[in-house]
């Protein structure tokens, strides 16, 4: 595994900044949260910022996936909208078109997945319903990414119409493509699934395509600095040594960049020492 952080928990950092600070504190992987301030696929010199991006990662050494998650970037006025799952076909095809902005940017980084959530249920319809829709809106998204030879790791999230491993099992049978794999958040998994997050990690090891990693309170969706919440860290990380992860372990703490420098290195010192050992698999 590789030790890595997510770009919205470095929020007021300028990126280049932000990726020369992580590689500086010895992180090997970074989750680039595209936003305003990072890589905004609606900006008009875009191109010249994924290419001055990519040589900054490469320089680095640093290995790369790309998060859809930005708050605000769709709908300055309410956070994550629209979704996928939005009544109105209109706003449906915004979110698209941001996700396929997204894969564009992803596969000229050479990034390793691209990172997605469903977002929350806006109307009232059945389960079957809104599988239904979030899947006829991913197909498209899956025939643009198989293109371009690029991972969707998607996200089960807390509040969201897909929060637990058994839903996106359900999305999963609707789609069935061998590019639709898994971004597993070990903080959601612990504040929300039945059971340890090491023997879900276990079960659904060979999907996992991307971790985000930070402390949380069983059935509180807060992202917590490491020690502040109540996970047992050393069994998940030996767990996904087990299913022979070798990606990003990314850090999320995305309400922390204002004390960004500090939770870096702090939570390098936490993750680093279970980190080494027979499980650690440098620089795949």
């Amino acid at each position: 595994m590789l030790l890595g952080y997510n770009t919205n928990g470095l929020a007021h950092h300028r990126l280049e900044d932000a990726l020369v600070l992580l590689a500086e504190e010895g992180y090997e992987s970074v989750a680039i949260t595209l936003d305003a301030g990072a890589l905004d696929p609606y900006s008009q010199d875009l191109s010249r910022q994924v290419a001055r991006t990519r040589d900054t990662l490469d320089r680095l050494g640093l290995h790369r996936v790309v998060e859809t998650g930005a708050r605000y970037l769709l709908n300055p006025r309410k956070k994550h909208d629209p979704t996928l799952l939005d009544p109105d076909p209109k706003r449906r095809a915004l979110r698209a078109d941001f996700l396929r902005r997204a894969g564009v940017i992803a596969a000229d980084l050479d990034a390793e997945a691209i990172s997605l959530w469903s977002g929350a249920l806006p109307n009232a319809v059945s389960d079957d319903q809104a599988l239904d829709r979030l899947a006829s809106e991913l197909r498209p998204l899956i025939d643009d990414a198989e293109a371009r030879c690029i991972t969707l790791a998607f996200e089960p999230e807390p509040g969201m119409f897909i929060d637990t491993f058994a839903r996106f099992a359900a999305l999963d049978d609707r789609l069935r493509h061998p590019l639709f794999q898994l971004t597993v958040d070990v903080g959601h998994v612990h504040c929300i699934e039945d059971g340890n997050v090491a023997d879900h990690v276990r079960s659904w090891g060979p999907r996992i395509r991307n971790v985000h990693i930070e402390d949380m309170a069983r059935g509180v969706h807060e992202h917590l600095m490491f020690g502040e919440g109540t996970i047992d860290f050393p069994p998940v990380l030996a767990a996904l040594a087990e299913v022979g992860y070798t990606g990003g372990l990314h850090v999320e703490l995305s309400r922390h960049s204002h004390a960004a420098v500090e939770a870096v290195r702090a939570s390098a010192a936490f993750l680093r020492p279970m980190l080494v050992g027979p499980g650690r698999v440098k620089g795949a």
